[in-house]
């Protein structure tokens, strides 16, 4: 894909980030307020073209005045631009994925703690707008930048499906599908063939938030000539490991939250409110202090710490020779 160096009439693209399947992630700049922001691009020729219904779908999610705390990006232009589609929104900071690495691969209860809450928020906040977003995984969770540094974000609405008709009623109960999304964190459902609704992205994070606290699902890694025959390999261990197993040696309310998930009806609304409460409980039982002092933040400020230290006889010297 060629770089463009300039999108709409006001945004340039400094450097490319990131890319995919989809086509290719940039950091740019608006010319004209000098903020930074983040640039998708995909050609318009691709076999399944997101950006223009991902483009809709966040300015609708948007457009829902009554909720401040949304924690998605904003959209600033979207167009077809020869023979790219072009969607320009906020810059994010690193994905979970990439703060989990950082960390050698494991969170703390105290940080998968404050981040599965508000998880769980964002997610009840997509359902209330009649949409489930059915790639839940921690790429697709993100911490903002400067003020909102504290902050979980969900993205990429590229696979995400509206589960309330605009007539009302829920989508109907379907059998046969292929698996939508990322087999590691699919619900069993899912694996199933079963239609997706809000109780499969519930399930999704349950896997998300005991992958962090483990450093590893017990379906990873397995072997596999092909992806159809890996999916089918991933569906078995899920379905031959008990929720027990699964959350053995992290506190109940896992086993709890993901059982919940588990059995909920196809059409029923999860009580959110119970779920976070649960885990809100567990944070306070623990004696935490919800700080926003996750586990990469602590590990950054180490890092400084040691940084100026390492520093400090060489200024001392600096500042000697510059009296004399």
């Amino acid at each position: 894909m060629p770089i463009m160096e300039k999108v709409g009439k006001n945004f340039k693209l400094i450097k490319k980030i990131d890319e995919g399947a989809f086509g290719e992630i940039y950091q740019a700049i608006n010319t004209k307020s000098n903020m930074d922001v983040a640039v998708k691009i995909e050609p318009v020729n691709t076999d399944h073209p997101q950006l223009i219904y991902e483009c809709k779908l966040y300015n609708y999610l948007h457009n829902d005045m009554t909720v401040i705390d949304k924690g998605i990006p904003n959209i600033y232009y979207c167009s077809t631009e020869g023979d790219y589609n072009i969607l320009v929104m906020d810059l994010m900071g690193p994905s979970l994925e990439s703060l989990f690495n950082q960390t050698l691969r494991k969170f703390s209860l105290k940080t998968v703690l404050m981040l599965i809450e508000q998880m769980i928020h964002r997610i009840e906040y997509i359902h209330s707008r009649n949409f489930i977003h059915r790639d839940i995984k921690p790429d697709n969770f993100c911490v903002g930048l400067n003020k909102t540094a504290h902050k979980i974000f969900l993205i990429d609405f590229g696979l995400a499906k509206r589960y309330i008709q605009k007539d009302g009623k829920h989508i109907p109960y379907r059998e046969g599908k292929n698996l939508t999304g990322t087999a590691r964190y699919a619900s069993i459902n899912t694996h199933l063939g079963i239609e997706q609704s809000r109780r499969d992205d519930l399930e999704s994070i349950g896997y998300v938030a005991m992958y962090f606290l483990r450093g590893m699902l017990p379906w990873q890694s397995l072997k596999a000539t092909t992806k159809k025959d890996k999916y089918e390999r991933i569906k078995e261990k899920k379905l031959t490991t008990s929720i027990e197993v699964l959350c053995k040696g992290y506190p109940n309310e896992f086993a709890k939250y993901l059982s919940y998930a588990r059995n909920l009806k196809f059409e029923e609304k999860p009580d959110y409110l119970l779920l976070k409460n649960m885990f809100k409980d567990l944070f306070n039982k623990q004696g935490y202090k919800y700080d926003y002092q996750y586990d990469w933040v602590i590990l950054n400020e180490k890092k400084d710490k040691q940084a100026a230290s390492t520093g400090g006889p060489e200024r001392r010297g600096l500042a000697r020779k510059s009296k004399q």
